[in-house]
């Protein structure tokens, strides 16, 4: 693109961004900046897939800003978001300022209780236990200095308060327990107001807000952008453009913030809030219901809910009435004898909408709602409702009156966009009517040459997994891989008990160091990981998706099996059973879909730069025999690909010989 009216062009933009991050302009980079300057010229919508490497950040910042409106920016992870803000954006808009000539601001914005609450801080709130806020911790002073985790947490936060500029939980290094953060922040329900609260002037989640009603940049989250979508009350700013990162995970995302609970302990939060604030009879009504409701969830069985039984149905109906009677009640309380009434009560009146809310929405039973019971040894059962589906939502609500680009290294599922387009309610390509929103697919590729870099072994010739019990065979070809190898290896597996299974048997058999995920923090794990190419990780879902270990570190990717979700998660089955339904075929529209976007992001933890040799190996006949395997393959990067068990082993061996000779010869000199 050339430079018109004397504006510098996208390619003199891109090129001075690029080298100011210090990175190296790519060919995909450049075709993903032009097509995205093209679409917000256009104000049209733009699904682009960008391998590994692509440099997309700054494939998609730059052409936003130089287009001069406001864009929101939201990823899934927080690393992302680091480097977005940390280092991405600072140095971009540096560059750009003096052939732009002006220089954007940009800012982070998050949900509310994502920020320190300093009247919760300050002020506390009593608690649903015998002991107040800072009971823990005065206590623990008391006596000479706190004790328990808790009370070092809170003493912690204390100090951090004074210090930190954001407030923002992530800048908290190392974090603190959930039950810590959970003492010293507020959802949006429960929170005051600034203009109500005594700190509303020095409230860290108002000055994030007023910092983006500034910004020409905004950079958030997906749950943030789903809450913006779903409440109906913006939370925020106008914007003409967004980019949507990771967009791989938004569905799910949506799904989880569209997602409501109601439990036994929940319900009785609210009943010991409620009993302090409203009269006797209104809390003797609630205390009833949550009785009720908690009597038949100590009997209820794990599974979908297709018709709600009459029992459960009536004592809902009584907690949806009993919790609505209390926030009535609330709304009528002033009690002078109450320290910081407001606060108590906006609390109280918090936790009765969102239980009134759920079991309202249960008992409705709507035919676009999936309602289902959990179990855990922990924390009991839980009663759980979530949209059947969120594309017709994310339609509505998403691609209107602004452009939107979705981007990630796994768009294109099977070969097409259109099993990622179908679940944000886009229609296929070349079926668009004038009543859905138009779009465009562009793979811009990647920098690495993956048939030369890495391979694709199946091993055939296993028994194909069951649903119960470990697999010799697959331990043994494991074995015998990771061996080869030298190490170097990421082992991605389906469930936790198989990767326990796994670490301990091959603990046994061999002289090299197997971290498990859960024995240490994710992020001291893949330290380690990376520090010793001796090394192995063996891990469930995080690690398909989170890690970055570039180098001779990572050179076997394992994945015991084809990640299919769970056949009876109700939600899944309930999806597939209403595409079969509409004519459609529901387990590759969503048990497939769901796999090939896991094995995608799985094989792509294998070649993070382009010096990056190994194998990703699939210990699942099933990828290579079924029909859908082909359908998997296609998902994944373009490896070179085998079946010869011999041909994997004499390429790891290959592989780990190099880097050995490699590091010796490093050391050497």
């Amino acid at each position: 693109m050339t430079a018109t009216s004397g504006k510098p062009s996208l390619s003199d933009l891109l090129h001075a961004a690029v080298v100011a991050v210090g990175g190296a302009e790519r060919a995909g980079q450049v075709a993903m900046a032009e097509a995205i300057a093209q679409a917000i010229e256009g104000g049209e919508h733009l699904l682009i897939q960008a391998g590994t490497g692509t440099g997309k950040s700054l494939g998609y910042l730059v052409p936003a800003i130089a287009g001069g409106d406001r864009v929101v920016v939201a990823t899934a992870t927080l690393a992302l978001q680091r480097q977005l803000v940390e280092r991405d954006l600072p140095r971009t808009v540096s560059a750009l300022h003096p052939l732009l000539r002006r220089r954007p601001e940009f800012a982070t914005l998050k949900g509310r209780s994502n920020y320190l609450c300093l009247h919760r801080l300050h002020e506390g709130v009593p608690q649903d236990d015998e002991q107040g806020l800072f009971d823990p911790l005065e206590a623990a002073q008391a006596a000479g200095g706190p004790s328990s985790r808790l009370g070092k947490d809170l003493l912690r936060l204390r100090e951090w308060a004074d210090d930190t500029e954001s407030g923002d939980r992530d800048d908290l290094s190392p974090g603190v327990s959930d039950r810590a953060w959970s003492q010293v922040s507020v959802s949006s329900r429960e929170c005051l107001g600034a203009s109500k609260c005594v700190y509303g002037m020095e409230c860290f989640a108002e000055a994030a807000r007023e910092r983006a009603k500034l910004a020409e940049v905004i950079v958030t989250n997906h749950a943030l952008l789903a809450i913006d979508a779903i409440e109906g009350a913006p939370v925020l700013p106008g914007h003409e453009v967004l980019i949507v990162d990771e967009a791989h995970e938004l569905v799910s995302r949506v799904t989880g913030v569209a997602t409501g609970e109601l439990t036994p302990g929940a319900v009785n939060r609210v009943v010991r809030r409620a009993a302090k604030l409203v009269d006797e009879k209104v809390a003797d009504q609630l205390q009833t219901a949550a009785e009720s409701f908690e009597r038949l969830m100590e009997l209820a069985l794990p599974g979908r809910l297709e018709t709600l039984p009459e029992d459960l149905g009536y004592a809902l109906a009584a907690l949806r009435d009993a919790s609505r009677a209390v926030i009535t009640a609330l709304g009528n309380t002033r009690d002078a004898s109450l320290a910081d009434e407001d606060a108590v009560r906006k609390q109280a009146l918090a936790s009765a909408e969102s239980v009134q809310a759920v079991a309202e929405r249960i008992t409705q039973a709507s035919e676009f709602d999936v309602i289902w019971c959990e179990r855990h040894d922990r924390f009991g059962a839980s009663l759980r409702v979530a949209p059947l589906s969120v594309s017709g939502l994310l339609r509505e609500k998403l691609f209107t009156d602004r452009s939107v680009v979705l981007t990630s290294a796994t768009l294109k599922l099977g070969g097409d966009f259109n099993g990622v387009g179908a679940s944000l309610g886009l229609a296929p390509e070349g079926e668009r009517g004038d009543e859905l929103p138009a779009w465009q697919g562009l793979d811009v590729g990647s920098p690495f040459d993956y048939r030369k870099q890495g391979i694709l072994y199946v091993a055939k010739h296993l028994s194909a997994p069951g649903r119960e019990g470990s697999r010799a065979d697959m331990l043994d070809e494991l074995a015998e891989l990771v061996e080869a190898a030298g190490g170097r290896t990421l082992g991605l597996f389906s469930s936790m008990r198989g990767a326990r299974a796994a670490a301990e048997e091959l603990r046994e058999r061999l002289d090299l160091p197997i971290l498990l995920q859960g024995e240490e923090t994710l992020g001291e794990l893949i330290k380690s990981f990376a520090d010793d190419p001796r090394t192995c990780l063996f891990g469930t879902l995080s690690l398909w998706q989170g890690v970055d270990v570039p180098g001779p570190s990572c050179q076997l990717v394992v994945m015991d099996r084809v990640p299919f979700p769970r056949p009876d998660d109700p939600l899944v089955s309930a999806r597939q059973k209403a595409v079969e339904e509409a004519g459609g075929n529901g387990f590759m529209a969503v048990a497939a879909t769901h796999a090939a976007l896991l094995m995608a992001q799985g094989a792509g933890r294998l070649v993070r730069s382009t010096g990056d040799k190994g194998v990703v190996a699939v210990l699942d006949p099933r990828l290579e025999r079924a029909r859908y395997g082909s359908f998997l393959r296609a998902s994944m990067p373009d490896f070179w690909y085998t079946t010869d068990r011999n041909q994997a082993r004499r390429s790891l061996a290959a592989i780990d010989a190099a880097a050995r000779d490699a590091t010796a010869s490093a050391d050497g000199s």
